[in-house]
């Protein structure tokens, strides 16, 4: 699996966790890093599990794991915070 591809799922998992999370928006990203342990092959399942690590008033982090399916194989860990303020309704 492509480091790019990766990364992406880490943005998107990343979004829909903060906004499942309770926060009234996506919001932007702040920071994404990603960790690449190993690598997925062609038609290798994984599973992704995200963690809420906090939501504040304008920020939040979650982490998001990439793992190997059949032995829960950590293939890459991201990070990804958010600015999630409420924008102005100008």
């Amino acid at each position: 699996m492509h480091g790019g591809a990766v990364a992406s799922l880490v943005d998107l998992v990343g979004s829909a966790v903060f906004f499942a999370g309770g926060s009234p928006t996506t919001g932007v990203s702040v920071e994404i890093t990603v960790s690449y342990l190993d690598a997925a092959r062609a038609n290798e399942e994984i599973e992704i599990e995200a963690t809420v690590l906090g939501i504040g008033e304008t920020t939040g982090c979650v982490t998001v794991e990439v793992r190997r399916k059949g032995t829960g194989e950590v293939l890459a860990h991201g990070r990804h915070t958010k600015y999630l303020a409420v924008s102005s309704k100008l």
